[in-house]
């Protein structure tokens, strides 16, 4: 069977909910480029009223705002891929998760999150929420005790966490999030944009919703933005009745887009697992590396918990260089392969500091109150060759070596860093 969930995620990536005959015999999903649909009489909008289920499947729209066949085509493969019921596409990932919240929650009402979830998830929780009288809960990441005195009965909605986490790769117990969710009737989200479906799929462990940035690894060719949640389909319903009020929808472009990034998931995904493994046990070993955090590692604290509920690890490995925060920008300067840039997912390999891109305006005590040390590195690997990564990272790190065992070269820096 074509969609069978017992198929591989490279065949779902290329036909999970793909419908097998599209318009005009086209072997891709067409780009239907219109904000507006026609009806041929009356009779026929009239029919279109009264059998309108929204979310059935059916391509047939009224208002590009309302949906769009592309865009269906999309949701109905993103579904296929994280098991889930129905799915819908939002124009970002940070659209998604404001969309779902404004959705479901009412004044006055209660959110407990994890503190390492995408910071602007936790700013919107914090400072626009708080301004409809919803109030959030922060609690330390795998710490349960915490998020289940956290809930307030009959308050709490929504319990919200990302796994893997950014930047530490923490990894959320599913199994244990989701009985917690039922046990006290609260709804249970997992941003699962550093997973993916290939790595993880946490609707099969319980979860009520799933979120993506679609940006990242669905797209995989930093060429757009999308978001989307997947879940129950009666849940979706509401979601995609919603987005046809705040208005948060993909361009039909874009959507076509990420229904071709999508096909090559399987085989990017597998790629990226396989070289962030390799670096992270390099760089672990390495003298000029202070410690590495990627959950395939032993020593990472939540390596059980991925290996239990995970099919691979991910391809972002984060490490504290030995020095500070200029030596870290040093070898990040000196990095060949890597662009330096904000985001991950993509064919290309891109480095970070979070002290200087994400939290540039705070103070280094201010970023360490967050856990941001000024030694971070976020790398988020490509699909570039493994030896090629390995062999840059080599190089640049000797380049940090060769510079602390020939002080002068300090001077240079310190004339460089001011410029």
């Amino acid at each position: 069977m074509l969609n069978g969930s017992n198929q591989g995620n490279k065949t779902r990536a290329v036909h999970g909910g793909t419908k097998r005959t599209k318009a005009y015999n086209s072997l891709t999903s067409p780009i239907v480029q219109t904000a507006t649909y026609t009806f041929s009489d009356t009779q026929e909008l009239i029919d279109f009223m009264e059998r309108k289920t929204w979310g059935d499947g059916e391509d047939r729209e009224e208002y590009g705002r309302y949906g769009n066949p592309t865009v269906a085509a999309v949701e109905r493969k993103l579904a296929a891929l994280d098991g889930g019921e129905d799915a819908v596409l939002y124009s970002s990932g940070m659209n998604a998760i404001t969309s779902l919240l404004l959705s479901i929650l009412p004044a006055g009402s209660h959110i407990v999150i994890t503190d390492d979830c995408y910071r602007r998830t936790r700013q919107f929780c914090l400072t626009f929420l708080k301004r409809f009288g919803i109030e959030t809960t922060v609690v330390h990441m795998g710490d349960h005790e915490a998020m289940e005195a956290a809930i307030i009965p009959k308050k709490t909605r929504i319990i919200i966490s990302e796994s893997p986490t950014n930047p530490y790769l923490r990894i959320a117990d599913l199994e244990k999030l989701a009985r917690l969710g039922k046990q006290y009737r609260v709804l249970t989200l997992i941003d699962s944009t550093f997973a993916t479906p290939v790595n993880q799929r946490p609707l099969e462990w319980g979860i009520d919703f799933v979120l993506h940035s679609a940006t990242k690894y669905l797209s995989g060719h930093n060429d757009l933005l999308a978001g989307v949640i997947v879940g129950k389909a009666d849940r979706m319903k509401a979601l995609r009745d919603a987005r046809g009020v705040l208005g948060g929808v993909v361009d039909p472009h874009a959507a076509f887009l990420l229904d071709r990034g999508i096909k090559t998931l399987g085989v990017r995904v597998q790629q990226q697992n396989q070289t962030a493994l390799e670096v992270a046990r390099y760089l672990e070993a390495h003298p000029s590396i202070e410690r590495v955090w990627y959950p395939g590692l032993k020593s990472h604290p939540d390596f059980s918990v991925a290996a239990a509920q995970m099919d691979g690890f991910g391809g972002v490995v984060t490490f504290e260089v030995k020095g500070d925060l200029r030596a870290t920008s040093d070898f990040i300067d000196r990095m060949q392969i890597p662009y330096i840039a904000p985001s991950l997912g993509g064919v290309e390999s891109l480095i970070e500091q979070p002290a200087l891109m994400s939290y540039y305006e705070k103070t280094t005590e201010e970023r360490l109150a967050l856990g941001i040390k000024d030694n971070l590195v976020r790398f988020a690997i490509g699909i570039e060759d493994t030896d090629d990564i390995i062999n840059d990272l080599d190089q640049a790190l000797t380049g940090i070596r060769v510079r602390h065992e020939y002080p002068q070269i300090q001077n240079l820096w310190e004339i460089r860093f001011r410029q």
